[in-house]
């Protein structure tokens, strides 16, 4: 059996961007998790995969929901990285989105944006693994510092010469 403790600290050596998935609840308003897990899988057909735990409030939402943006978050985003990595229903509470064309809820100032349907899901553990099928990508003309969790903490990922 491997101690979860020390499970935890050897993935927290690996570093990895930092995403928000979001969708829209059954009232309108926005719900979403904050998620490390997150992955291109194929180019044709375009899909990623990210991998929300079964016990988070948000998890049969999006589920439900079949379909979803996953923004990449940057360096400036913390406060939203932290909201949404909570539990609750409120997490949006005082953060900016607007609603795509494609009835996805887009948060402002990402590094970037994949908006997804639903394509298939798997058993992971105590995680499912959503995978979407890429319907757009939105890409800001002056790309912004991209944000890394390390151990634990979110930070910026320094610029490469």
């Amino acid at each position: 059996m491997i101690e979860p403790g020390l499970y935890k600290s050897v993935m927290a050596a690996f570093p990895s961007g930092v995403t928000i998935v979001t969708t829209l609840g059954p009232d309108g308003g926005i719900v979403g998790i904050t998620a490390s897990a997150f992955s291109a899988l194929s180019i044709d057909p375009a899909l990623v995969l990210f991998c929300p735990n079964y016990a988070s409030d948000s998890y049969p939402v999006l589920r439900d929901s079949k379909r979803f943006a996953i923004h990449l978050l940057s360096a400036e985003q913390q406060k939203e990285a932290y909201a949404f990595a909570g539990k609750g229903k409120d997490k949006a509470a005082g953060i900016e989105w607007t609603l795509s064309e494609l009835g996805n809820p887009l948060l402002n100032n990402a590094a970037a944006i994949i908006e997804c349907e639903l394509w298939r899901e798997y058993d992971g553990g105590d995680h499912a693994i959503m995978v979407g099928a890429v319907k757009n990508l939105i890409l800001p003309e002056e790309a912004p510092v991209p944000m890394i969790y390390h151990r634990g903490k979110l930070g910026a990922l320094p610029a490469f010469a």
